[in-house]
This record gives structure tokens, sequence and C-alpha cells, in this order.
């Protein structure tokens, strides 16, 4: 076994030292801890592998003490440690309460040897499996940070109980890069400016990208508006330093990295609307001139100010069209897809065009996790946008089947156009390693 990291604790000090000689004895780095209390303390500067808690101890017990680091990890948006409780008690009711929490295990006292060590290693392998698995299926693959699915949920929660400051970062004329030096350029820029942000940030910000060339950043326990004029300053500096770096000294593109930053929780608690204040800070920095910084005020946004239509027209292109082009196909949710389907029915009526529905369908075999057949499912997803046409709209009508509308194709070659994109489809497909452990299906219809 590995040397891991576990914390143990327990009121009593005998069983501290025993828990410390048994597992030191296993090359394992063994720190104990007296109450609940010095564990949070602890905590707070340490991230350890496991926890071994004592239910019944005083002033504060394990189930009250297994909350407490709960939420602290959840406020500064750190992965969950893995407990396992230890109890002197045979007690179903105990143990009940405990797996309901979300304990890993339960180990009786006294400690016996075998046990306890088949226990820590089952629960650390199980966590790394589990979060190795939740990682692949959270993160953007091109930039290593976490993608657009699971930055909602991780900026939900630190919006709601987290304190600092959330960030859009937006690229300054990337699609310039794409048009001129092609995808495949504009790729590894994106690659580079991920890396400049991870030097730029520290190990418990929240790094996501949730567009193209759009990204969300929250400084977990900051609100220091030097901070983020530092940070806005290094990447735009850093950035024209490697895109030169990338297609040479002659390279003239005006990009740069403009920044909309909202405080939290002063502005609020709730997700949605302070990336909107966020949205709002960083559409002045586009309107003075791009490159810089804005945070949001509530002052600079009068409610009763009278709307300028042109002003707001140019707003609105602005927002659709500066933040990358988009070259793939666009999956969508429910909601949004279902008004696309209407629009596009009554505009195919209407003028006499032609749409098809497409339903594919993924069954895994029975012996694929499910973990991983969601994560192939996600990959799937992927493919389909990379693969359609920009114009054709997806969405997932199962966890397991999306639902494909392709409009404008020709009428007197429907059904050949349609095996097309399908062989195209399948082609790429087989490319993935667990292609073979899925089977695909698919029905088509056209009006």
């Amino acid at each position: 076994m590995s040397r891991n990291w576990i914390v143990v604790v327990d009121d009593d000090i005998e069983t501290l030292k025993n828990a410390r000689v048994l597992l030191s004895d296993e090359d394992m780095r063994v720190s104990a801890v007296s109450s609940g209390k010095d564990l949070i303390a602890f905590m707070q500067k340490n991230d350890p592998d496991l926890i071994i808690l004592d239910i019944v101890m005083p002033e504060m017990d394990g189930f009250a003490t297994y909350e407490a680091i709960r939420k602290l990890e959840k406020e500064e948006g750190r992965r969950e440690t893995p407990v396992i409780f230890l109890t002197g008690e045979v007690n179903a009711k105990t143990e009940e309460i405990g797996l309901r929490l979300g304990a890993s295990d339960f180990i009786r006292k006294p400690l016996n040897k075998d046990i306890v060590l088949q226990r820590i290693k089952n629960t650390i392998l199980n966590t790394e499996t589990i979060v190795n698995l939740t990682e692949e299926a959270m993160t953007d693959k091109l930039t290593g940070f976490f993608n657009k699915s699971a930055a909602e949920q991780k900026m939900t929660d630190l919006c709601m109980l987290g304190y600092g400051m959330m960030m859009i970062l937006d690229l300054d004329n990337f699609k310039l890069v794409n048009d001129i030096y092609g995808h495949e350029m504009g790729d590894r820029v994106l690659e580079s400016f991920a890396d400049i942000t991870k030097k730029n940030t520290r190990a418990n910000d929240v790094l996501c990208r949730i567009g193209g060339d759009e990204f969300l950043v929250f400084f977990v326990n900051t609100n220091d508006e030097h901070a983020v004029q530092a940070f806005s300053r290094r990447l735009n500096d850093s950035l024209i330093a490697e895109c030169k770096g990338l297609m040479g000294d002659e390279f003239n593109v005006p990009i740069g990295v403009s920044v909309g930053c909202v405080h939290v929780p002063k502005e609020g608690g709730d997700y949605k609307e302070l990336f909107s204040y966020a949205d709002k800070a960083l559409y002045q920095v586009k309107q003075n001139g791009k490159h810089g910084y804005s945070i949001y005020d509530p002052d600079d946004f009068d409610p009763n100010e009278v709307t300028n239509a042109k002003v707001e027209l140019e707003h609105m292109i602005t927002l659709c069209e500066e933040r990358g082009r988009i070259d793939e196909a666009m999956l969508v949710g429910r909601d949004a897809f279902v008004w696309t389907y209407r629009f596009m029915m009554r505009y195919a009526k209407r003028y006499r065009r032609t749409v098809t529905k497409m339903l594919i369908s993924m069954d895994p075999a029975e012996n694929m996790k499910k973990e991983e057949f969601l994560i192939a499912v996600d990959e799937f997803a992927d493919l389909l946008k990379k693969t359609l046409r920009k114009n054709d709209v997806i969405t997932k009508s199962k966890k397991n089947s999306f639902f494909i509308l392709l409009p404008e194709q020709m009428d007197d070659r429907i059904e050949e156009n349609t095996d097309i994109i399908i062989t195209r489809i399948m082609k790429k497909w087989e490319k993935n390693p667990m292609s073979k452990r899925i089977k695909i299906s698919y029905a088509t219809d056209s009006v």
C-alpha cells in the first residue's frame, strides 16, 4: 500500500496511540486529533487522504463534526475527504445515520489490524476511482478546466455558500486567430491561455471553460480589487507574449482578455443573477477598449435609465458575436430545443423547406459500468457537435439518446444524405475505445 495520509480523531488517547502504531507500521502517514473542533482547524490547512472519525466525543460528536467538515469543503470548493466512522457500539441505527450522511464505512473498537487496513485500502481505492471518473466527466478536455455543466454546479455552490469574486474571462478578437491561422492554432492558443490562467491563480481557486473562448474563474476568500487588476494585467501581457511565441513576432491580431467581475456574497448569492452582473461588467470593458477589467457596481446600472434602442442593439450584437465563432452543431437543453423545433417546423411549412428529424440511441454492454457509459455518452455528444453542420441542432431526449434536427436537405436526396451523415458519425465514433462496448441505433423522419 502506498504512503497515504490518515487522520484519526478520537478523544481517547489510547485509541489514538494504538491507531498511530498500527498504521505507521504499514508505512502510512498518521495525524492524531483529539476533538471535532481540532479536526476542523486541522482541515482548514491540510488535505489528507482519509479521516477515521470517532462518533462518541464530548462537545462535538462525530456526526456534527462530519457535517462541519463537509460544509468547510463545500465553501472552499474542495473535494470531499472520505470518512470512516469509528464506534465502540454495535448499533444498527447509528450505522444507518452515518451511512445516510455519506460515510464510506465503519470500524469498530477495539481495532483489529487486518480489518482496519482492508477497509482503509478499499475506501481509498473506491474514492480514487470515483474521483477519476467524476473528473473525466466534469473536465474540459482541451484546457483541463471544469466544463460548462460542472461550472454551473460548482459556481452555484460557491455563490450560495462562499466568499470571493466571480469573474467572466472573454478573449478579445479570438475569432481572428481562427480565421487567419486556423482552428488548430486557435486550440493551441486556448491551451496556452489555460496554462497562463493556472499559473496566475491559487490551488483553491475554481477555473472553468463555459464556451469556445469564454471562461469563469472564482477567486476564493478574497475581494481585493488590486488582485483582479494584477490578474487582468498578467493575463493580457502573458497572452500576447505566448501568441508571438506560437505565431512569430509578426503576429499583430489585437488579442487580449476582458474580465467582468462581481463580489460574492456582497451582490447576492444566486449564481445566475451574479453571472448577469459579471456579464454587465464585462460589457463595460468591451465598450471601453477591451483588454482590461471591470467590477460590477449596482450604482453604475440605473434600472430607471431610459433604454437607447440603438445602443442596446449594439450591446446584444456584441454579446452574441464577440464570444467566439460557433463552428459546430448546437447542443441545447430540452426547453430551447422545443422552441427551435417549433420554429423550424413552421419555417419549413411556410417556405416549403425540408427538415430531417433523427434520433440516435446508445445502449451499453452488460458488463459496462454506469460511470463509464455516462462518460461515453458525453464523448459521443461532443463528437456529434463536431461532425454535424453548424446549422444542425441537437438535444438529449434521454440520458442515452439524442434528438437531432437537420434543416435544408434536398428533397430528392434525403435518404442518401442521411446515410452519409450516419456513416460519417460512425466512422469517427469507431476511433473511440469504448465504441465496441456500445450499440448505436437510429431512426429518421422528414417533413
